[in-house]
């Protein structure tokens, strides 16, 4: 993303994480498969949190964008195999396409590190 786009991952600013728009990637990503690319997506968000010192566990605000709403369950199934206890502002939408035509689903987080002590 940072060579293409010229943005971040992740960017933290106190307590508080953004995670920028993550797609799938590796070898689901153009697969079609539901459940795998929801998976991939966060793989990678939960990957650019500890990178910012946080974790799923602080994710306050995740933003699935799909392509195919009827998939929705898929999505929040796959959500809750990496956090399910954690009580969240969830916001889930479609678009008609993403630039890559395999792709799926992608995400958007924000993330509120709860024991922060700035």
């Amino acid at each position: 993303m940072d060579a293409v786009v010229g943005g971040s991952r992740a960017v933290r600013a106190g307590a508080r994480t953004g995670i920028g728009g993550t797609a799938p990637a590796g070898p689901d990503c153009g697969t079609g498969d539901v459940a795998a690319q929801p998976r991939q997506c966060l793989e990678s968000i939960k990957s650019a949190l500890e990178q910012a010192g946080s974790g799923l566990q602080d994710g306050a605000r995740p933003q699935v964008i799909r392509t195919d709403i009827d998939d929705w369950k898929a999505t929040i199934d796959g959500r809750n195999d990496y956090s399910r206890d954690v009580r969240r502002v969830a916001t889930i939408l479609a678009v008609s396409r993403f630039e890559n035509p395999g792709r799926l689903v992608e995400y958007q987080a924000d993330a509120i590190i709860s024991d922060w002590q700035g």
